[in-house]
This record gives structure tokens, sequence and C-alpha cells, in this order.
């Protein structure tokens, strides 16, 4: 069956002659719509990358991106920077607020940029944020700063939404937040991938693919497994390619 994403052969390097690097070496990968897909890896094994190049961010070497039956290799810049902004919405580890504006502000930012975009009150209510709407970044925990970027990809209605490492700034009680409420927009038909080197984020996910040295090595899926029982098997996982992870509570 075809994926609402269809990663096919990929592969991408950087550097020349004796410098180069294979980063990525021939993933394939298929997502369907309405998935919350984990990537999970050690720093160094491609993941981020995987996630530049989903995004438009980079070009790939080799192999083909399809994202809801459009092949990311026949955009031109012009028509990659309209599948940014049309269809995906980026969470990164490190936020990217506007500091001089309020969390109102800059969600609100972001929603010109859509046709047809979420209505902003109900969005603040839904994360968490309406109290602290007319707050600066610096008055507020870093969990609501990351909440808020959450805030600023969901209000576009983007179909496919793109976590980079999105709980490595969090402390635990934060970071458990944050998952939850992945969790729940997932649950309301949000698509997501989440790339992350911490076991016990990827477990919050209905599937886990591990990646290591630029390839994928295996895969597991949660089903109706309970979410510490999911922890368990993506530990025992990590340890036989050789990682590690936090414990489950």
């Amino acid at each position: 069956m075809d994926g609402f994403l269809e990663v096919r052969d990929l592969g991408k390097g950087y550097g020349e002659g004796d410098a180069h690097v294979d980063v990525l070496d021939g993933i394939s990968l298929t997502l369907q719509e309405g998935e919350l897909c984990a990537l999970l890896g050690p720093s160094g094994s491609g993941k981020s990358t995987f996630l530049n190049l989903v995004g438009g961010l980079e070009h790939p070497d080799s192999g083909d991106i399809v994202v809801g039956g459009t092949s990311l290799a026949g955009l031109s810049d012009r028509g990659l920077g309209e599948y940014r902004r049309k269809e995906l919405g980026f969470v990164f580890q490190f936020y990217n607020l506007v500091e001089d504006l309020t969390v109102r502000e800059n969600i609100e930012v972001c929603r010109y940029l859509a046709a047809d975009p979420l209505p902003l009150d109900d969005l603040l209510r839904s994360l968490g944020l309406w109290d602290q709407r007319d707050k600066f970044p610096n008055q507020i925990s870093g969990g609501q700063q990351q909440r808020c970027s959450i805030g600023r990809a969901l209000v576009k209605k983007p179909r496919l939404l793109l976590c980079d490492e999105p709980t490595g700034a969090l402390d635990s009680k934060n970071s458990r937040r944050l998952l939850e409420s992945l969790t729940g927009l997932n649950a309301s038909g949000a698509t997501i991938i989440m790339v992350t080197h911490d076991s016990f984020a990827a477990s919050y996910a209905g599937r886990v693919v591990f990646i290591k040295d630029g390839r994928v090595w295996s895969e597991l899926a949660r089903g109706a497994k309970t979410r510490r029982r999911f922890f368990d098997e993506v530990m025992d996982t990590v340890s036989f390619l050789g990682g590690e992870g936090p414990d489950a509570d």
C-alpha cells in the first residue's frame, strides 16, 4: 500500500575525496497518514539529516522522497518553499522563538502563512498557553516555550509535523508534558515524525524506526502494548544495537 510519505533509497554524504562521509546509506521508509513515528538513533546516525531532507531543507545525493503523491525531486527551489510553507510544520530543540514577541504574537506570525489557519484562541487553550498568551519567551518556562513552538507549527494546519529532538532541552517533567501533547495531537489526526536519541521519548510513538550508521536497522510497532512494555522493547533493541537509554519512570 502506498503511504503518505515514501522515502526510497535515500542517500546523502558530505565532504570530498578521502574526507567524504556517507551519512545516509540507502534508507527507505513508508509512513501512513495519521502515524506518529519516532526515528531513534545515536548522535551521528543520520536521523537529523533524514529530517532535513524530508523537510526540503537539503537535497539528497540519491533516492527520492514522495509526500502526498508529490516527488520532492521534481520541485524547484520555489516549489520546495511552497511545500514547506503549506505542507510542513517544524519543531526544533531550541524553540527559535522571537524574543520581542509575546506567545500570542509568536504563533500569530506563522498564522499569516496559512490559507486556512487554526483559530488562535482555541489553539492557545489546547496547548495550555492561554494564561501565558501575553508573556514574552523569557517570562515562561522551557516547557511552555516548546509548546509555543509547537503552536507556531500547528497553526498552519500542516499535513506533516517534523520534530527534531523536541525534548532535548527539557527536564523530565516538561518532557512528559510535551510528549503527551504530541500524542494528543496525533490522536486528533496529525502525522508526526519525531527524531530523538531518547528511548523514553520514542516509547510514546506508535512506531519506532531504529537508525544506525545511516541505515534502518530495525523497527517496532506499539500496537496494543502499554507504553511501559513498549519502552522495555525499545530498550532491548537499543541494547542489542549497542546504545543506551534512560529509565521509563
